[in-house]
């Protein structure tokens, strides 16, 4: 499971001229089974992006086509972790198999 943490690194105009295009993506990705969290960093200065079910490699080829990556409009760091508790009631996608 990956917490991935964008930061924008323009104005705020040029993100919401790109911000149709970044959900349409999420849209994608969220149907795709790939993302199962995101949303606006409070102050908006970002955003996080929860990604589940895939290895590394596979996660940078997905946020590299991501409309706010291919315009140099946010940069990204992505933490790994291993989920070995959830609130009950919370499923998340079984992991593909190595």
């Amino acid at each position: 499971m990956y917490i991935v943490t964008l930061t924008y690194c323009v104005s705020h105009e040029r993100i919401d001229d790109a911000l149709p295009a970044h959900r349409v993506y999420l849209d994608a990705q969220f149907a795709a089974g790939n993302f199962i969290a995101a949303g606006p960093k409070l102050p908006r200065d970002g955003g996080v992006i929860v990604a589940s079910n895939m290895d590394r490699a596979r996660l940078d080829t997905i946020l590299a086509a991501d409309p706010f990556a291919q315009q140099e409009l946010a940069t990204y760091a992505v933490t790994e972790f291993k989920a070995t508790r959830l609130a009950p009631g919370l499923n998340l996608p079984v992991p593909e198999a190595s």
